[in-house]
């Protein structure tokens, strides 16, 4: 077959979309899957820095108050968890959470040489590196690689946005991104895809065969998914907010049979340089009312005990306010774990040491990297040594 050029660019600017867009990010068809254990790992991304003393909060420690006299959360005024330790209050549920043993708290979290630039802090997380290595794929995208060795498009992991996160690539898989089943589907079925789809000619040219396959799979791949997602749709009314619809999007997914057994969402930006309270409290109330309306819907069909919700930022902030009533990037955070099914609860490690600090900010004692490693060994039950590069052992949480 002859493409002349008009065909030719629509259809090659459609398959570059492929790498830019959701209805183009091909995935897997469901007999390809890899054997499900049953787990599911929701990773949280806040995206920005959230200034983590303002969420658990010391609240008899002096340094905190006199350091943020402004801007600090008195011990009425939060939840508290321990006598030391509270809560931000617009964290309801969260404190509930605790109540029920269903959330654990890893306090000081870290790595070695920290990097206080945005773009570089998430390559690291991200990527699951040393501050000065860097690499081309994602911790969760190396776990495609060595858990879905004979997959062609995995699906086992997708993203909720639009573009796909560098956690989410591997070096041979990636993950699927997408915002709306239903939209990737209303899309992917226009007229000239399905005339693509269609098209089952062999073409001479190498190129424009590429093309059509390309086509043809993120169609076959975006029916599957809208499929999936209205299988079994939740009946709960979700928030309006976009963490809301993006929860919803995961519930009914997860209540599918579809073969996912990770997905990434985020939220921000938490970058508070001014006027901190009033920007972190708007965020909280989103997360807390789209988390509280997730884990009702999982509890109610059975889920709960089998979902992991993990949280991360790719910095704290400074343990002092600044001039605008906020806070700068800092260094060590804490992370968020939520289920069902953890074996320790509540508060796993100590608040951060105010009075050991480095150039006024937090020294890490926790390296993210164990607490990948813990999850991908025990919740995905993968090989997180090959995946994570070495062995940098595990928690005893799950």
């Amino acid at each position: 077959m002859i493409i002349n050029r008009k065909t030719f660019l629509k259809t090659s600017s459609l398959a570059a979309a492929s790498f830019l867009f959701p209805n183009f990010l091909q995935a897997l068809t469901l007999p390809e899957a890899i054997a499900m254990n049953g787990k599911t790992l929701i990773i949280l991304q806040l995206t920005g820095g959230n200034d983590g003393l303002n969420t658990i909060i010391p609240v008899k420690n002096d340094i905190y108050y006199k350091s943020r006299n402004q801007i600090s959360i008195k011990e009425e005024n939060s939840l508290l968890l321990t006598d030391e330790a509270g809560i931000n209050p617009n964290l309801k549920f969260f404190k509930e959470l605790y109540d029920n043993g269903e959330l654990a708290v890893m306090n000081n979290v870290g790595y070695p040489e920290p990097n206080k630039s945005h773009f570089r802090s998430m390559d690291i997380w991200q990527t699951a590196s040393d501050s000065n290595e860097f690499k081309n794929s994602g911790w969760l995208g190396r776990y495609l690689d060595e858990a879905c060795h004979d997959c062609h498009n995995p699906t086992q992991a997708i993203e909720v946005d639009d573009l796909l996160s560098l956690a989410m690539k591997g070096e041979t898989k990636n993950a699927i991104a997408l915002k709306d089943p239903k939209k990737l589907f209303d899309i992917s079925q226009e007229m000239l895809y399905k005339k693509l789809n269609a098209d089952n000619h062999d073409h001479e040219h190498d190129l424009a065969s590429y093309l059509y396959n390309t086509l043809g799979n993120a169609i076959n791949n975006s029916e599957y998914i809208f499929s999936e997602s209205k299988a079994k749709p939740t009946d709960k009314v979700y928030p309006s907010t976009q963490i809301g619809k993006d929860f919803k999007t995961i519930a009914s997914l997860i209540k599918s049979d579809i073969n996912t057994q990770v997905y990434y969402l985020s939220v921000g930006s938490f970058d508070t340089h001014a006027n901190q309270n009033q920007r972190q409290t708007q965020l909280f109330k989103n997360i807390n009312d789209a988390v509280e309306i997730f884990t009702k819907d999982m509890k109610e069909n059975g889920k709960f005990n089998d979902i992991m919700i993990m949280t991360f930022s790719e910095f704290g902030r400074r343990v002092a306010q600044n001039a605008s009533n906020g806070t700068d990037h800092g260094t060590a955070n804490q992370m968020f774990f939520i289920s069902g099914g953890l074996k320790k609860k509540g508060l796993l490690n100590p608040l951060p040491d105010l009075t050991n600090l480095k150039d006024g900010d937090l020294i890490y004692t926790e390296d993210f990297r164990k607490v990948y490693a813990t999850l991908l060994k025990r919740w995905l039950n993968t090989n997180d040594q090959k995946i994570l590069g070495k062995d940098n052992g595990y928690y005893d949480f799950i």
